[in-house]
């Protein structure tokens, strides 16, 4: 099968597409038939190696899994003992930790759902990552209210687009910060206000925001507390700051959030997503109903998998980047 492989880190220039040998389900695990592989953050990462502070679990020195992408959408092709509850012939969607740019991938069946009905392959594949990110952030995390003012950083986004939609269907004033060229994308998600951030600070009107969702990883604490109500809650998404080769942008949830959350009556938290069936359900459900779309800007080839994720990582893609297999 064609695959999108990388033998050591680097740029894009690292990936190639070759030919390997079509992976084989183990107990428990789901073989899929990839139609389309969603592009996230994450794969930027996974494929520099950056921050070093990821490398003993990704690989040292080099990649410890070769294949690119997490995200996933296709057809079941042949499923694992111990009874996945799955079937060949199944369309899904979710996320697998061998590799999506592929024509075919093996994934955990407790990461998998059905794909929702109303979706193509296409726009199925970006939700995974970036939808259960953003439903976690504001259910779990923020746990966002009816009546509650939420900024989101980062609103034209991949996970910024989906938690936008999640905290407006929760009741929320939802105000988004992102370049003018994406506010009308952004209203269209149900923001009632855009901030311009090239024009406009999130602490130019004051301690106004009940939560803050922070995406975009590139504001100093400091600013974005000046923003928060007395008691409002601040979440980390990542650290897509560069920062040092090190922690990159880690350093700001995992650290410096837990020290301002001890002098002060504000709550600091990052966040580390939890991938799971239930909530691929939940989502397939709110988007079967209406209540969230997804926003899929450019669809690429197999072959050219490399652009996508230079885009992705240049921080200028509406919505979401696809890979077409």
């Amino acid at each position: 099968m064609r695959a999108v492989l990388q033998d050591v880190y680097g740029d894009a220039g690292v990936l190639q597409v070759r030919d390997v040998d079509r992976p084989v389900p183990k107990p428990g695990e789901v073989l899929v038939r990839v139609v389309a592989a969603g592009v996230d953050p994450g794969v930027w990462h996974m494929m520099t190696g950056r921050p070093w502070a990821m490398r003993p679990v990704t690989g040292i020195r080099t990649p410890k899994i070769q294949i690119r992408g997490r995200d996933l959408a296709g057809v079941v092709e042949a499923v694992g003992s111990d009874g996945t509850g799955f079937h060949p012939g199944d369309e899904v969607y979710g996320t697998t930790s061998t590799g999506s740019f592929a024509e075919f991938a093996t994934a955990s069946a407790d990461r998998l759902a059905a794909k929702p009905a109303n979706l193509s392959f296409e726009q199925a594949a970006v939700v995974p990552v970036s939808g259960t990110t953003a439903l976690q952030a504001i259910r779990d995390t923020a746990r966002v209210r009816a009546g509650q003012r939420v900024l989101v950083v980062g609103a034209g986004g991949g996970i910024g687009s989906f938690a936008v939609q999640l905290a407006f269907a929760a009741g929320a004033d939802v105000t988004g910060v992102c370049s003018a060229g994406k506010a009308e994308l952004v209203r269209s998600f149900g923001a009632t206000d855009v901030l311009d951030y090239r024009t406009e600070e999130v602490d130019a009107r004051g301690p106004v925001f009940d939560v803050i969702i922070d995406i975009a990883g590139n504001r100093p604490l400091s600013l974005l507390r000046r923003a928060l109500t007395p008691r409002g809650t601040l979440v980390l998404i990542g650290g897509e700051a560069r920062g040092t080769a090190l922690l990159g942008g880690m350093s700001r949830p995992w650290i410096a959030a837990p020290l301002n959350s001890l002098v002060s009556r504000q709550r600091l938290v990052g966040m580390i997503t939890k991938e799971n069936a239930d909530d691929l359900r939940a989502l397939a459900e709110l988007l079967e109903n209406g209540t969230l779309r997804a926003a899929v800007e450019r669809a690429f080839p197999l072959s050219h998998a490399a652009d996508a994720i230079r885009l992705i990582g240049s921080g200028h893609s509406r919505g979401k980047l696809v890979i077409t297999v």
